[in-house]
């Protein structure tokens, strides 16, 4: 009897996982149309170097950057976006440089640093270690930019980082992956509505057919 429950549990989560990547391949063509925001957590960082003085901007020796694993992985993000036709229009991200940077090379276009998007959490490592989805006027500002309908024809790009993703949409979407993605759509006459999640596994799957 155990054996056949771990059959069924097996053949259950096999089929949700089949389930989900057709969802998320649905939602990578219906990208093309434009229409969403795409709010993506920064990619993968160097763990060696800390967030000493992080909101000195313009000194990148005083804030963690992006490791090389996370430059691979952003660039996938942004040669499957180009080889899939999707349409890119404003990019907005955190002013810290490993949002920046993740923003540059998955839109291969100028970014938009904004206050906004800029680590809630003070690069405090326990924060963003536990979000909790509890500041509120940080998830209102997330909330503002994900609301504001894209150029007609195109998708707007957000990079952030994990604490302002759980302010803005609960402390569930603390689990939010590097380099993920929250797909929003634009409502014609009130707020962004949740189409789904776009690992970057999807994004390549999606480019290699």
């Amino acid at each position: 009897m155990n054996l056949l429950c771990r059959l069924a549990f097996v053949i259950l989560l096999w089929g949700s996982t089949q389930a989900a990547a057709a969802d998320s391949s649905q939602l990578i063509a219906s990208l093309k149309q434009g229409g969403y925001v795409l709010v993506f957590r920064h990619t993968a960082t160097d763990d060696s170097q800390k967030d000493v003085y992080p909101f000195k901007f313009d000194d990148m020796s005083a804030q963690r950057q992006l490791s090389e694993k996370g430059r691979d992985m952003a660039r996938q993000i942004g040669t499957a976006i180009k080889e899939l036709a999707i349409p890119i229009g404003d990019v907005y991200t955190s002013r810290l440089n490993r949002a920046i940077e993740a923003g540059r090379l998955i839109s291969g276009r100028e970014v938009k640093p904004v206050d906004a998007l800029t680590d809630s959490s003070n690069a405090s490592a326990s924060g963003m270690a536990n979000p909790t989805g509890a500041n509120a006027k940080a998830g209102q500002a997330v909330r503002q930019l994900v609301d504001a309908p894209p150029k007609a024809g195109t998708n707007t790009v957000l990079v952030t980082h994990k604490t302002n993703i759980a302010d803005a949409f609960g402390k569930d979407a603390g689990d939010v992956q590097e380099g993920e993605a929250f797909i929003y759509k634009a409502g014609s006459s009130g707020p962004a509505t949740l189409a789904g999640r776009i690992k970057l596994a999807d994004w390549t799957a999606k480019a290699d057919k």
